[in-house]
């Protein structure tokens, strides 16, 4: 049987790296990391995962409809506080939706469109 260990990274398509790069660096405060590949891309830490962004400037704008934000493919990050988080994102003019589900969690979107969940899990 198959037995998966642990999540290592997740991959989302970008259309303007440098724009991408902006937006996961210094609106969510991303630390960024080396990456020795021969592609456009950039690569992000979060503890033992990362997310690797990969540039095709083919792609399509498919802007998520974040009031079914749920059950749209999106990445879920946990913060530690979801009030500054969101204070944050709209200083950024970023869209921000809360979660419909009623729990502390709130959607977003990177410049391409691609969704993102942040939530507060409790301490």
């Amino acid at each position: 049987m198959l037995k998966i260990t642990s999540c290592i990274h997740a991959a989302t398509i970008v259309s303007n790296l440098d724009r991408a790069i902006a937006f996961y660096s210094g609106v969510l405060g991303l630390q960024r990391v080396d990456r020795n590949l021969n592609y456009p891309g950039a690569w992000f830490q979060i503890g033992d995962f990362q997310i690797h962004l990969i540039e095709n400037a083919d792609r399509a704008d498919a802007k998520i409809d974040l009031n079914v934000s749920t059950r749209n493919p999106h990445i879920a990050f946990a913060v530690g506080d979801l009030d500054a988080a969101k204070q944050q994102l709209l200083a950024a003019n970023c869209v921000v939706k809360m979660s419909n589900s009623g729990r502390a969690a709130l959607f977003t979107q990177d410049p391409d469109g691609n969704a993102i969940e942040l939530t507060w899990l409790g301490t």
